[in-house]
Parts: C-alpha cells; sequence; structure tokens
C-alpha cells in the first residue's frame, strides 16, 4: 500500500501540468524533440526528473530522486559552443540503509562543462568534451559521499534520419573530502527516434563502474516524451520503466522515471 500511495502521489503532482498542456502545432516541435535527445545542442532547457525506485538494497526500501538539471549553452566564438549541464539532486528515501528510517535532503552536486563544435564534422558527428566535478553538498550525511573528485566528461551522437544515437561517458577521481576514496567509471548509450509531430522515443543505459571496490550498478529505461505547450510556456513530457542490474546492493528492483522539461528556444 506504501507504494501505490507515493506512485499516486507523484502523479498526481504532475497531473496539473499534463492537464495544462497542449499540444503545439508549431513545426518547430520535431526539431525541440531532436535537440532535447542532443545533450549538446544549442538550447537552454531546465529538465525535471523525477525517479521512483523501489525495493532498494537489502531492506527494500523506497526512494524518490528529483534531479535538477539545466542545460545552459554559451557561443564563445564563431565555431565553439560551452554547454554547461548540472544536476542537483533532491532526494527522499526510507528504509533503504535501516528499516524504519527516513532520509530527506540535498544529495551531491555534479557539474559537467562541454566545449562542442557549432556544426558537426563532415561525417555528421556531433561530439563534445570537458571536465565532470562531483561537489560534496549533501546535507544529509547518508545522502552523499563526503568527497570531492573530477575528471574527464564526453558525449558523441549522430543523427540519421528521425534518429540519434550516441553516448556520454565519464570518469572521476576523488581529490579530497572525509569520505572513501572515488575512481568510477560512468557510459550512457542511448538510442532517439523522434516523430515529425514532436514525439520521441528513448532507450537509454546507465552504467557506473566503481574501480576501487568492484562494484557495479546500471539500469535501462524506455521512455516516451512529447513537446507540448502550456500557456505560453514549451515543455517536454515524458517517462518510462526502469530496470536495474549489477552488484550494486543498494540497487532497486525496478523504477519510474517522469521528466517534465521546460524549454527556452531561440527566437
Amino acid at each position: 500500500m506504501k507504494i501505490k500511495s507515493k506512485i499516486t502521489t507523484a502523479l498526481f503532482c504532475l497531473l496539473p501540468l499534463i492537464l495544462l498542456a497542449q499540444e503545439d502545432s508549431v513545426k518547430s516541435a520535431e526539431d525541440l524533440a531532436k535537440q532535447l535527445a542532443n545533450p549538446v545542442a544549442s538550447l537552454i532547457s531546465i529538465p525535471l526528473q523525477n525517479n521512483l525506485d523501489f525495493n532498494v538494497g537489502p531492506n527494500e526500501g523506497f526512494r524518490y530522486n528529483l534531479n535538477i538539471q539545466p542545460v545552459i549553452p554559451i557561443s564563445i566564438s564563431e565555431n565553439w559552443n560551452l554547454i554547461s549541464r548540472t544536476i542537483v539532486p533532491i532526494i527522499t528515501q526510507s528504509d533503504v540503509i535501516i528499516d524504519n528510517q527516513n532520509q530527506t535532503g540535498l544529495g551531491d552536486i555534479v557539474q559537467s562543462i562541454f566545449f562542442s563544435p557549432k556544426e558537426p564534422s563532415k561525417g555528421g558527428l556531433i561530439w563534445g568534451v570537458g571536465p565532470v566535478l562531483l561537489l560534496p553538498t549533501a546535507t544529509d550525511d547518508i545522502l552523499g559521499g563526503h568527497t570531492w573528485a573530477a575528471g574527464p566528461n564526453a558525449v558523441f551522437l549522430k543523427l540519421k534520419g528521425q534518429f540519434t544515437y550516441g553516448a556520454l561517458v565519464n570518469h572521476m577521481w576523488s581529490y579530497a573530502g572525509s569520505g572513501n576514496d572515488i575512481s568510477a567509471s560512468f557510459i550512457q548509450p542511448f538510442v532517439t527516434y523522434a516523430t515529425p509531430d514532436g514525439a520521441s522515443y528513448t532507450i537509454a543505459s546507465e552504467n557506473t563502474q566503481s574501480w576501487n571496490n568492484d562494484v557495479f550498478g546500471g539500469l535501462v529505461g524506455a521512455y516516451y516524451a512529447k513537446v507540448v505547450k502550456a500557456g505560453n510556456q514549451m515543455m517536454q513530457l515524458g517517462g518510462g520503466p526502469k530496470v536495474y542490474y549489477g552488484n550494486n546492493p543498494f540497487n532497486p528492483d525496478w523504477g519510474l522515471r517522469l521528466n517534465v522539461i521546460l524549454l527556452y528556444p531561440k527566437k
């Protein structure tokens, strides 16, 4: 009953946005859907990524994680953009570490910077490279790692007709802080199919390998999304199920992702 209540509450919170949303008749809907599949597109967006995870860890707990992820492109020359991508996690969880204990607060912030050419290569490849930083901003000891970390970050993708496919990769090492040492690799392959009416279908996998303790955790998700308009605000609404795998003892069994992405296309 607890899980059903939490799903209902999360859907109820998103319902006003869904009811306000009206299908956008502008021809740019397809272009926006394609740009949203591109992590280094020249498009300002504020994704609000709602993650509901069930049967988390040995105590089969519940976790709700809202990731606020502003993506801001900045033109730094005639041929290059700088893309800032920040992930601010707000977490509430119960029975994850210890039975009958709850934690709520801010998690560790991840800041990525990509330097990306404004135009694709001759072969149609779009790419970006730069640093990624882990900031120990957690407001609860259990919600963060108490460690500063940094490393290289890259994204590679290609547009082919209605398809966008590629991968985001990074590796971080710890360099300060009171937490455990970090040496972790992350890879996120994805493929998206965008339709002419602004809808998109995505299959994506997120995988993290911790080399210091040989712990691997991953998930695969299938998501549907649609570019819509609520008043004067362009947005993309979507979501879908996630299934987890790997030997991480705190992996959930499964989850749901519900996205609200506020869009600010260039005039």
